[in-house]
């Protein structure tokens, strides 16, 4: 089953998130709060929307699927940016990735957006494998750019 998150998944969402980061090997990364997790998701002004994947029988929240809207000035419309999909390993193979993903999709073909995108790590071999067959495409023609840390205070200055 997949539903909408609620405030009272925040703990949740924030596990689910560390055991992201662990799994990507970037624990020390994983710095948001409870209080900054709440805000963007459930104060005056989302800016981020969440939905959690839990378990039939259990009732055990297993997956998550954090995401924004981006816009495509081509398009003249929003897509969704799927910021966080991660399902954990004992979960995994129950189709709870795939239903986060098409629960995403049918938003975006619902409103009108023209895209559902995200990042993979080139090493993720099991989710690039995921994707493709889902008929996802990788964006080969498009490098990522990041300003942070220093640079970006230094960008801002």
């Amino acid at each position: 089953m997949i539903r909408t998150a609620v405030p009272d998944d925040v703990p949740v969402l924030l596990d689910l998130i560390a055991e992201l980061a662990e799994y990507e090997g970037a624990p020390h990364e994983a710095k948001a709060t409870p209080a900054q997790l709440h805000e963007a998701l459930f104060g005056p002004y989302p800016a981020a929307f969440a939905h959690v994947a839990v378990d039939d029988q259990t009732g055990e929240a297993v997956g998550m699927a954090v995401w924004f809207l981006n816009y495509s000035t081509w398009d003249g419309v929003h897509g969704i940016y799927l910021e966080d999909l991660y399902v954990r390993p004992a979960a995994r193979g129950r189709g709870h990735g795939r239903a986060l993903l098409r629960t995403l999709a049918g938003l975006c073909v619902e409103r009108g957006y023209t895209r559902l995108q995200w990042w993979v790590l080139n090493w993720n071999e099991p989710a690039i494998t995921f994707y493709r067959g889902l008929g996802a495409k990788p964006m080969s023609d498009w490098t990522v750019y990041r300003v942070d840390g220093d640079a970006l205070a230094a960008l801002g200055a």
